[in-house]
């Protein structure tokens, strides 16, 4: 019979197969498209006649187009083959309202040569914004010599609420693309994505649609923008063009989609940005894959939340668990969440920091046996006592960090010195925040050397929270694919390596540990062929494990070095 906490997880797993398994399904449907079985409602593609196509790009300032007027012609490909790809970089005319933090438009037409687009009866076309509006990055200076003068000036000019206001900013590519399969769409079950971009036409007896044209806006990345400012008369603008399968342009139709919604849910278009980095900058096989290892991140994360909350929620003595590594653990998690927030990350890494932050004080408020009694409006904390074990393990603890702050400190506070001597930053506050994580990033890692200590001096790993550990380590080496992929500060990038020595290093200490028991376990059987009676029970040392302590589990052999008879 299974327990509850077993059905749950069976239970989460469950789905999780089946939301895989349903999720290749949605992209199967998305890739393949059933063509058109019988001649009688089929649409047949207007290109597979081969007509000669041009192309053409103009600029506006308005964003619905009536007429030839107030355009300019930026780029014109005469004789435009379909097959064919290109990239092609053109200034473009920066009208004095777009200079004034305002807008501007491309109209991309695909129409017959030798006519113009508003005299073609067959022409298609796409509008595409050229601008976005963006908060400009503040800028930084170096905080002990200050701004120079033409900063202050500069400053001095603008209000105080202008800093926070979004300004026009430049894209400066249009990645353009033309599906060129000669597909037949079935009439009848037309795919929804497809068919908003489709125009279609009579041309006798059939039905035909024409060229479908389309803008790559996942293409358009934060890195790339440029402020438009008032001398800005003209900016440069690469328009690259290539050819596009059915089933690539409709998983691209609903990546663009998802992004959409993303920021019709409140993300910004910086979060949104490190979603399409995702798409554009990694291949297509490789993103199949992330799709799947994002999934199994996710089920991961989960379980080892729920067993880590399960294990902390049942805690009720800390015999064996390094006090001062749940404070630094706490302190780092605070550190980097703040971190993160000022370098203004996604919120794809923001949350599950600021989630993480929040659980680790928790474990603080269980380690250090606090409670908070209000009298009134004033909040009381009281700690609760420690037994002797308790206090055995805290005596171990003290000693393991008073040995690393010989090394931790001196190597913090030069650090914090050398930064504030030769890199630039916004304020004080992000100096103080990027020095306290640099040194988490660099050296957090030694502060997982007390709890290693505890275990050596306890000769036991049973009191640490292995489930939890094994969903974490899971993600920790998923976390390094991750780490190529989404956008992060570099300094978090390489503590995702990190992470990777301190989890084999438990790992070690669990191996050591199991052969230690398997040792003295098979020279008990040889002194007592006939097994282990009752006055040879394998059980852990009293003095050096938690398994006989009030409120803790019995230890399981293969968790203890310390082995009583």
């Amino acid at each position: 019979m299974w327990s509850g906490r077993s059905s749950f997880t069976s239970l989460v797993v469950g789905v999780f197969v089946v939301y895989v398994v349903h999720t290749c399904w949605v992209m199967y449907g998305i890739v393949y498209t059933r063509p058109c079985g019988s001649d009688g409602n089929c649409i047949q593609p207007y290109l597979a006649r081969r007509p000669k196509l041009q192309l053409s790009v103009y600029t506006t300032t308005r964003s619905n187009l009536g007429a030839e007027n107030n355009v300019d012609l930026v780029l014109n490909v005469e004789d435009f083959d379909v097959e064919s790809k290109f990239e092609r970089t053109v200034n473009v005319s920066v009208p004095k309202k777009t200079r004034n933090n305002g807008t501007l438009y491309a109209y991309i037409f695909l129409h017959h040569a030798g006519i113009l687009p508003w005299h073609d009866g067959k022409q298609v076309h796409l509008v595409s914004p050229l601008t976005t509006y963006m908060v400009p990055k503040p800028e930084e200076v170096n905080l002990l010599t200050g701004e120079s003068i033409t900063q202050q000036i500069e400053a001095e000019k603008k209000p105080p609420s202008a800093l926070d206001e979004p300004v026009s900013h430049w894209r400066p590519r249009l990645t353009l693309n033309v599906m060129v399969d000669d597909f037949v769409f079935d009439g009848a079950s037309l795919p929804a994505d497809v068919h908003r971009y489709m125009k279609m036409i009579q041309l006798g007896k059939t039905v035909h649609y024409l060229p479908i044209l389309f803008i790559d806006q996942l293409s358009n990345r934060v890195k790339d923008l440029m402020v438009i400012n008032r001398s800005s008369t003209e900016l440069p603008l690469t328009v690259s063009y290539d050819k596009i399968s059915l089933g690539r342009l409709r998983f691209w139709i609903h990546m663009q989609d998802a992004v959409y919604s993303l920021q019709q849910f409140g993300f910004s278009e910086k979060d949104a940005d490190e979603v399409k980095g995702i798409f554009v900058d990694t291949n297509l096989y490789f993103l199949a894959l992330t799709f799947f290892v994002a999934a199994f991140h996710l089920l991961f994360d989960f379980l080892a939340f729920k067993n880590d909350i399960s294990f902390w929620k049942k805690k009720r003595s800390m015999i064996g668990m390094s006090t001062k590594a749940v404070l630094w653990r706490a302190f780092s998690t605070v550190v980097i969440f703040l971190f993160l927030l000022d370098e203004q990350t996604s919120l794809l890494v923001l949350v599950p920091a600021g989630i993480g932050a929040a659980i680790e004080l928790w474990k603080v408020k269980k380690a250090l046996k606090m409670s908070v009694v209000w009298r009134g409006l004033r909040p009381h904390f009281q700690f609760g006592t420690y037994s002797e074990s308790e206090r055995k393990t805290e005596e171990y603890d003290t000693q393991a960090m008073k040995y690393l702050s010989y090394l931790l400190y001196p190597l913090c506070i030069g650090g914090a010195v050398y930064s504030l001597l030769n890199v630039k930053y916004k304020s004080w506050y992000s100096w103080l925040i990027n020095s306290f994580v640099n040194g988490v990033y660099a050296f957090g890692f030694l502060f997982m050397l007390p709890q290693l200590f505890v275990n050596y001096k306890m000769k036991s790993v049973a009191h640490l929270p292995w489930k939890a550990f094994t969903y974490k380590a899971f993600n920790t080496f998923i976390d390094d694919v991750f780490a190529f992929i989404i956008t992060m500060p570099t300094s978090h990038r390489l503590a995702c390596f990190r992470d990777d020595v301190v989890f084999l290093v438990y790992l070690y200490q669990r191996c050591v540990a199991a052969v230690a028991t398997s040792t003295v376990w098979r020279a008990r059987r040889g002194r007592h062929p006939r097994g282990l009676g009752t006055g040879t029970e394998l059980r852990p040392d009293s003095e050096h494990t938690t398994g006989r302590h009030e409120g803790t589990p019995d230890i399981p052999p293969a968790a203890t070095w310390g082995l009583a008879s």
